[in-house]
């Protein structure tokens, strides 16, 4: 199959390749980019392994064609920590309040996270869970992963307070 030349900012950076055009996002930013941030889960769409932010809404990758993300802006779990190398305040929470346990679902449960409360920044618990329930844990029972979503939405509107 022909290659298609491919343009799209990812984590900041602007990428142009050439690339099949049934190639799904998740095999191009993994193979290609060498994002290995965003696992390859399910391949059906169900766990939200592969979760990216693409132009602003949270998409699992492999449900994207690489051709469709054409011009788009991507943010991975790589993009989400802070120029420094220092974890953005999701990352910092999941990792204070245990919001993991194998860490498969964590880098699309966390690329979620971040998004939701970028959406919404002071979630009810309610709101958080049906915020991630396209994300599937197998390990936590979400209890975790909801307290540090909550931490990260009260440290966050601490910081935003303060500037």
């Amino acid at each position: 199959m022909s290659k298609t030349h491919v343009k799209m900012t990812v984590n900041g950076k602007a990428v142009e390749a050439l690339a099949e055009p049934r190639t799904l996002l998740i095999h191009f930013l993994r193979e290609e980019l060498d994002l290995t941030g965003p696992h390859i889960g399910c391949d059906t769409s169900h766990c939200g392994a592969c979760t990216v932010d693409i132009n602003g809404q949270s998409v699992k990758s492999c449900t994207v064609f690489v051709g469709q993300a054409e011009g788009a802006d991507i943010t991975t779990i790589e993009g989400i920590a802070h120029a420094d190398g220092t974890l953005h305040a999701v990352q910092e929470a999941f990792r204070q309040h245990h919001g993991l346990q194998c860490g498969f679902c964590t880098p699309g449960m966390i690329t979620r996270a971040w998004r939701l409360l970028q959406e919404n920044p002071n979630p009810t618990e309610e709101e958080i869970r049906y915020g991630i329930s396209g994300n599937l844990c197998r390990c936590t029972g979400y209890q975790n992963i909801v307290k540090a979503i909550q931490a990260a939405a009260e440290e966050l509107s601490v910081k935003e307070a303060a500037e």
